[in-house]
């Protein structure tokens, strides 16, 4: 059984070399347990033969809109109302503009106007037209809209360029998926999540504030809230869309953080403390911008208060999971912080590298807890933040089991 299993997933093939590697994603997901119907455009055809979607998926293959034995029964209509998630791999740079001005002048297309079901999108194209502006602000609207997208990679392009533009390797997209759905483990449960940076002022116009882009807090909202949970997100000021949550509430001080986190801490049955809080504030913040007239300033520094021990203290505390981002030793620093805070897990991330941490899109985490710990190696933030709140959930329910049974 895999999150997968039972699910109806329309497979949009468009016109992109990369198209044979959707026969590989249709044989996955099939393996998954996911029932495939797979609708390819005209130039689709050009690349691959339907008949091997067919064979690969158990289905007939829809190609034409005005199909008249489908058509007859509205079949483009029938096959959006029949899905629960429309995939489009490869998506073309022409398919993701059409679908941003909402076109529906094929059967691919108008599948994507009719349906309630999400829609994920797997670009693949020269890493040119990746970068191409109109392509990126096509893929932001769409982003905006809910639409998923997933990758590009970065890798060697069959026009002998290199960079940005590459499909995800279909057992990529696969992992992706299984997370899109989730599980209902946290269902019933409320969760509060800390996520972004702090801002702490000097004066008017100036401010100390860190790296933190918000991503990997956002994408644990998000996970939650598909895991069944209640969620409440706390978030210091980013460049992020809202995720689809219960609540969000904006603060920028670590001291703003604080209070708003204590305030809602008493109805949570989980705390994850993802957010990069500031360790030290101005003491003092001037009222005017302080002007440039000096060749040297000095700021007294006075520390925060500590939200997570704040927060792992309380007589009737929410199960505390706290982050560690680390230049060196990792493994040491986070075990040494899930004792000194007494959390109940820690997830641990390396920063100042060229993969993963502070504003990239890919994680890597080391996670611990009391008696056991485990690698989360290298994925997206969104994969990472499955994998995280799978296991949150696990050792929830298994600390519950066990105060339960004493």
């Amino acid at each position: 059984m895999t999150n997968l299993t039972g699910k109806q997933i329309v497979l949009g093939v468009t016109g992109g070399i990369a198209a044979y590697k959707a026969a590989e994603l249709t044989r996955l997901l099939r393996n998954a347990g996911a029932s495939v119907r797979v609708a390819m455009t005209r130039a689709a055809t050009a690349f691959v033969s339907p008949l091997t979607f067919q064979a690969l998926s158990g289905n007939p293959v829809h190609t034409e809109l005005l199909d008249t034995e489908e058509e007859s029964a509205m079949g483009h209509i029938s096959l959006a109302r029949w899905a629960d998630l429309v995939l489009i791999a490869p998506a073309t740079a022409d398919f993701i503009a059409r679908l941003r001005i909402g076109l529906g002048d094929d059967l691919l297309s108008t599948v994507c106007l009719a349906t309630r079901a999400s829609i994920a999108v797997a670009p693949a194209m020269n890493q040119a037209m990746w970068d191409n502006p109109a392509t990126q602000e096509n893929v932001r609207c769409l982003s905006d809209r809910g639409v998923r997208i997933l990758g590009p990679a970065e890798g060697d392009q069959a026009c002998g360029e290199v960079g940005l533009g590459r499909l995800l390797e279909p057992q990529r997209i696969c992992d992706e998926l299984e997370s899109f759905f989730g599980d209902g483990a946290l269902a019933g449960l409320s969760v509060l999540i800390s996520a972004g940076p702090t801002r702490e002022p000097i004066d008017p116009v100036r401010y100390i504030s860190n790296r933190s882009s918000g991503k990997m807090g956002y994408a644990l909202a998000e996970a939650a809230a598909r895991a069944g949970a209640k969620v409440s997100l706390v978030t210091g000021p980013t460049a992020l869309k809202a995720p689809r949550v219960n609540e969000v509430s904006w603060v920028e001080s670590a001291a703003e953080m604080y209070r708003c986190i204590m305030s809602k801490v008493p109805s949570a049955d989980i705390y994850i403390g993802a957010a990069a809080v500031a360790d030290y504030s101005p003491e003092t913040a001037a009222d005017r911008k302080i002007k440039k007239d000096q060749l040297e300033m000095v700021l007294t520094l006075r520390k925060t208060q500590d939200i997570l021990s704040a927060v792992s203290a309380l007589p009737k505390r929410p199960f505390t999971v706290g982050f560690a981002a680390e230049t060196d030793d990792l493994e040491n620093y986070a075990r040494q912080k899930l004792v000194a805070k007494s959390l109940d897990m820690v997830a641990a991330n390396w920063v100042g590298r060229d993969e993963g941490g502070f504003e990239n899109d890919d994680n890597a985490l080391f996670v611990c807890w009391n008696g056991g710990d485990t690698y989360l190696p290298l994925a997206s933030k969104k994969t990472i933040a499955e994998q995280l709140i799978h296991l949150i959930a696990e050792r929830y329910h298994a600390q519950n089991s066990a105060k339960d049974s004493r």
